[in-house]
């Protein structure tokens, strides 16, 4: 039986994770790390939201929003870019399209993954240690 996901927990990864993808907008680090940070976002406030969902659903949803959100960049429509330049608008977003995004947002929800992996297979431990 599949150990059911902590929406607590879920909801201290989604803030987690923005603190880090914030806090790296304000440190010189490549910025592959936060289009990483923001899939693994994604992941984690899916989880919260289906928090019985596979991983496999959730990684290929939070997948798919990023990759919907970078072609979206590709669209200069007059209505996105005034949302584009608001800040919510451009942490949302986004501002261009850059193709290596796509790879680092793979990256940052294989790391949800691993990280929701270890995270079950701990709590699965500690069931079973009760």
């Amino acid at each position: 039986m599949a150990i059911r996901r902590s929406r607590w927990l879920c909801a201290v990864a989604v803030a987690a994770t923005i603190a880090l993808g914030l806090g790296s907008r304000t440190v010189a680090l490549p910025k592959g790390i936060g289009d990483a940070l923001y899939a693994t976002m994604m992941f984690w406030g899916l989880a919260l939201l289906a928090p019985r969902a596979r991983a496999s659903r959730l990684a290929a949803a939070a997948l798919a929003w990023c990759v919907a959100v970078e072609g979206l960049q590709l669209d200069h429509a007059p209505w996105l870019e005034a949302l584009r330049a608001t800040t919510p608008g451009r942490l949302v977003l986004g501002q261009g399209f850059h193709a290596v995004d796509l790879v680092c947002y793979a990256i940052g929800v294989a790391v949800a993954v691993g990280s929701d992996a270890l995270l079950r297979s701990a709590r699965a431990h500690v069931d079973r240690a009760r």
